[in-house]
């Protein structure tokens, strides 16, 4: 069965369909979920509620543009809508400077290493984090999603790559430190 069936069949609330479709997409889903999340648990509980909200607007899907496209969307939006009802972008004034550079051998770090330190910062900095560097939305698209301003979208992104460099050059330097022992 087609993924335009399966789309279908699920706008029929037809359960069977339903599952198919959670076990095609939810491994992809997942990576999304987890990128927004705190932690791991987290991620499980946004991608269940994510899914829960796909299913009930699937009938808005009108077959036009990638339906996984569509589907992240809705993901991504349900988590940022959890973290608007929290609070979390509340206006914050810092003076950061701009983007900056770190220069690791690239081998030296693990992904679960940069996923994990990524979970770690702050929510309003991951999110924006994550929204322009990973999923490349402009700072314009990020302050309507977040309802805050292109300013602070931008200074969450540089507090965000400012909090990550230094926790790289710590990784960094601990492991040069490890192995003059």
């Amino acid at each position: 069965m087609g993924l335009e069936q399966i789309i279908y069949d699920c706008q029929r609330k037809d359960t069977a369909a339903q599952e198919q479709l959670y076990r095609l997409l939810s491994p992809k889903l997942f990576g999304v979920s987890l990128k927004y999340s705190r932690n791991y648990t987290e991620a499980e509980d946004n991608l269940q509620d994510g899914f829960i909200l796909i299913f009930e607007k699937i009938n808005k899907f009108e077959f036009k543009g990638s339906f996984e496209g569509w589907a992240k969307r809705v993901l991504i939006n349900h988590i940022l809508q959890k973290y608007r009802t929290e609070g979390i972008f509340e206006i914050v004034h810092e003076n950061i400077p701009d983007s900056p550079d770190v220069e690791i051998e690239e081998d030296s770090l693990t992904m679960d290493f940069l996923v994990s330190i990524i979970q770690k910062l702050p929510d309003r900095y991951r999110l924006v984090f994550n929204l322009y560097v990973v999923d490349d939305y402009s700072h314009k698209e990020i302050a309507e999603m977040l309802k805050i301003t292109v300013g602070t979208s931008k200074s969450n992104l540089a507090r965000a790559r400012m909090i990550l460099k230094d926790k790289i050059e710590s990784q960094h330097a601990n492991k040069k430190f490890s192995s003059i022992k």
